[in-house]
């Protein structure tokens, strides 16, 4: 197996078959790949020839020493938090192509999940990649930089955004927000606002989730 440019917490199929398709999942500012691997946990079953992977972002979170963070979010300036999400943007590529050699599976076998900053940084970078994945499922994200994006993109894959309407953490007016955008870009998506949910992803949240991912790579 190759060695990742991140640390990751992985589970292989369920099926114990040869792996037919790869989620990789991003977990929140703060946190780290055990805690969105709960994800895997509930999903694998029903995805049996999946395997699942679930990196570490790269630095140590400025706010938390135990967990991490794709990029800082500390600084209020827009254009510096633009810049060191491109440092990440480029390092998450390098991942994913690392992990499409090691399992020797094409491009359209892959989907992203992430939550909260994790959401942010694949939506980033699965639209400016190339190579088109298969599918995107953003729970409690926004889009970093709009106008950057809008310059950018080169990939339209199929993308469910979620978000809890008592979000206090990241306002669910970027659900909505980034709904619009992306249609503007042509792109296809699917959203979900769940009332009286807060910054977290719901059971109705993980389900719908799972049937996203079925219907797209199974």
């Amino acid at each position: 197996m190759t060695k990742y440019i991140f640390d990751v917490t992985s589970f292989s199929t369920f099926s114990k078959n040869k792996p037919k398709q790869i989620i990789i999942l991003c977990h929140g500012y703060g946190g780290d790949g055990q805690d969105i691997s709960a994800l895997a946990v509930n999903w694998r079953r029903f995805l049996p020839d999946a395997v699942f992977l679930c990196p570490n972002a790269p630095e140590i979170c400025a706010l938390n020493p135990f967990g991490y963070q794709w990029f800082d979010m500390t600084v209020e300036n827009d254009e510096r938090i633009l810049e060191k999400s491109l440092v990440t943007e480029k390092k998450l590529n390098t991942f994913l192509d690392q992990v499409l050699n090691d399992f020797q599976l094409d491009i359209k076998n892959l989907a992203l999940a992430g939550f909260s900053q994790g959401s942010m940084i694949i939506i980033q970078t699965a639209l400016k990649k190339k190579e088109q994945i298969n599918c995107l499922v953003s729970y409690s994200g926004k889009i970093i930089n709009k106008q950057h994006l809008s310059d950018n993109i080169v990939s339209k894959p199929k993308i469910l955004l979620m978000h809890g309407d008592k979000d206090t953490i990241v306002s669910p007016s970027h659900l909505l927000e980034s709904k619009e955008f992306l249609v503007q870009q042509s792109l296809k998506i699917k959203t979900k606002l769940f009332k009286n949910c807060e910054h977290r992803i719901s059971v109705e949240a993980l389900s719908l989730g799972l049937e996203f991912l079925r219907k797209n790579l199974l």
